[in-house]
């Protein structure tokens, strides 16, 4: 064994002193940077989606094509971001766009003209929803093998509970103290907290710091086991996994960004679109426990699946909401259809597809579903403006997600391979 290969095997530095396996912290500060990402997200946009209309004096429409452009453009920053994780790692390229994000979230808080509402508005999609995402979930793929699934349930539930956290504060916050104070914390809070903490812990992969421990991770030889970018693409799975996402992220974009105008439609108050989405998060983290679970026992296909059904579910439902009790269950079933979607999502591209291109191969689904969470405003926006109702649309889209949660109860998973 060479000098060079006996030092791999040491582990260095911080993981040498960790008293576990250094992964779980890798994954603990994934799942924290995955929460940071709210601001470039469109459940993060909603909490100040009518104060920042009524302030800046925007129309719905108009606003939902600023998203529309601004999701589009962002979402070109998964290609090459993806393509940056594989080539730096995530350490380096989490700490840049971190500190990026929470820069242009600080800017966006004094924002006053359209153009530049449009500018803030692409950066922290493309920093947050595209790049940060890629990254977290890139970091968690590298550092496991063998137990990626729980891995990835647990990095669900870490990131179910931040969101959780997270959204009534900031809702609260925006009530009491308006949108701009909400958006300056929390771009201080990136800048000044998060950037420090991925600097100081998180470590690229197993074999970076010599940790090779627990026969979790792939061996130096195994490194080049797994799909290429090119050859991802040609497996029917990729594309029914990443469609059946996007179908999901589109539906939730849209309810999210105006779900207090659809609950309004149905006669409910702003007070209510706010339980509701505690109790969306909060079933979120029990089907992240629940979805975990049940991916332990049946197949990536076999759980996507269930989740589009549930979906088509809670779509066919929304037009009858009549009760707040109504709305409760109603955001309960879309609590479990985001957690099972989660951890599918999350885990599915490492377990099936290797670490070969994970940044690439991650970076094209997670555009996928960047373009779609771009769609879903403007396809509800122009539906209420066409036909007075958000109904038409829910109707046509659960029909969409009926072919998707059939199409993912039957496609084939990858099947394991080395290429080198």
């Amino acid at each position: 064994m060479s000098a060079a290969e006996s030092a791999l095997q040491r582990p260095t530095g911080i993981a040498r002193r960790s008293p576990l396996y250094y992964g779980w912290i890798n994954m603990s500060v994934a799942a924290l940077a995955m929460v940071g990402t709210l601001p470039g997200r469109t459940q993060g946009l909603g909490l100040i989606t009518e104060p920042l209309l009524r302030d800046l004096q925007i129309g719905r429409v108009g606003y939902a094509q600023i998203n529309l452009w601004a999701t589009l453009i962002g979402s070109l920053f998964c290609l090459g971001f993806g393509r940056l994780l594989d080539r730096y790692g995530s350490r380096s390229v989490m700490a840049w766009v971190v500190g990026l994000l929470g820069a242009v979230v600080v800017m966006m808080s004094s924002v006053n003209g359209f153009l530049v509402l449009f500018l803030m508005i692409t950066l922290t999609r493309g920093l947050g929803q595209s790049a940060l995402s890629i990254a977290s979930l890139n970091l968690v793929g590298q550092w496991f093998g063998r137990r990626l699934t729980k891995a990835m349930a647990i990095y669900s539930v870490i990131v179910s509970v931040g969101f959780m956290t997270a959204f009534p504060i900031v809702g609260w916050i925006v009530s009491e103290s308006g949108w701009r104070v909400a958006w300056s914390g929390i771009g201080w809070g990136l800048l000044l907290v998060l950037a420090p903490v991925v600097i100081l812990l998180v470590r690229r992969n197993p074999e970076s710091c010599g940790v090779q421990s627990e026969q979790e991770q792939l061996s130096r030889d195994e490194e080049k086991t797994g799909y290429t970018f090119l050859a991802a693409l040609k497996t029917p799975a990729f594309w029914v996994f990443a469609i059946s996402s996007s179908a999901y992220n589109l539906i939730i974009s849209g309810i999210g960004l105006f779900n207090e105008s659809i609950l309004l439609e149905r006669g409910f108050e702003a007070s209510i679109y706010h339980r509701a989405l505690a109790v969306t998060a909060i079933t979120s983290l029990a089907g992240n426990f629940i979805g975990g679970w049940i991916a332990s026992k049946w197949s990536a296909n076999r759980v996507m699946s269930l989740a589009m059904g549930l979906l088509v579910a809670a779509l066919l439902a929304l037009p009858f909401l009549e009760r707040e009790w109504h709305v409760m269950i109603w955001a309960t079933f879309m609590g479990l259809v985001g957690g099972f979607v989660i951890v599918v999502f999350f885990s599915f591209w490492s377990a099936n597809y290797g670490r070969r291109e994970l940044g690439r191969i991650q970076g094209a689904a997670q555009m996928m579903t960047v373009v779609a969470s771009a769609l879903g405003p403007l396809l509800l926006a122009q539906c209420v403006e066409m036909t007075g109702s958000y109904a038409p649309v829910f109707y046509v889209l659960s029909g969409v997600v009926a072919i998707c949660s059939v199409a993912a109860w039957v496609v084939k998973l990858p099947a394991a391979r080395r290429e080198g």
